[in-house]
């Protein structure tokens, strides 16, 4: 699948915009960019101290982040990305407490689809909330979406009905992990 240069500009320049990804339809943006990810929270009327997943192209994107893998992480990796499995790591920095909400942690995925890796490695890292307003259905159609949020983002990317489930959770910060949201 190829996203259109346009898009890709939209959100390093900071917009928010309706996007496919692995799993689900996301409402997606830069997850470097503070003012982009508060604007996705008031999009999506989400409570402040719930983080975002964000979609990275590779573990090395983890180093922006700051975070340090220990070996059982790094195993971790291997067993689980590419794929719809988002894992939780120790992120202390305040420089990120924006994403983080006071957490200290934060959660990663590397989606499987190779398009959507190149793309992230275009973008940068996006913070990708499922496409629905808080405590709603997650939007499987673009007409959905736009039912949601209307005029409020500033793009749509349309690849017809999302029908996957959102991805599994895992708390990786210890060496027995915790699965925190499985696939049903």
């Amino acid at each position: 699948m190829k996203i259109p240069n346009k898009i890709i500009e939209i959100l390093r320049n900071g917009g928010i915009g309706v996007l496919p990804t692995d799993t689900i339809y996301g409402v997606l943006g830069s997850a470097l960019k503070k003012e982009t990810v508060e604007r996705i929270y008031r999009v999506r009327k989400r409570e402040r101290k719930k983080p975002f997943i964000i979609l990275i192209s590779c573990a090395k994107d983890l180093k922006i982040f700051g975070i340090k893998l220990k070996p059982f992480q790094k195993k971790l990796i291997k067993k689980f990305w590419p794929g719809p499995y988002s894992l939780i790591f120790d992120c202390k920095s305040k420089k990120f407490e924006y994403l983080h909400r006071g957490k200290k942690s934060l959660a990663f995925r590397v989606p499987k689809p190779s398009w959507l890796r190149r793309f992230l490695r275009q973008t940068g890292p996006l913070v990708a909330p499922s496409a629905n307003l808080a405590g709603m259905p997650f939007a499987k159609t673009i007409k959905k979406a736009k039912q949601y949020f209307g005029k409020k983002v500033d793009f749509y990317f349309d690849v017809g009905k999302k029908d996957k489930k959102p991805s599994v959770v895992i708390d990786a910060r210890q060496k027995e992990i915790k699965i925190l949201r499985k696939i049903n």
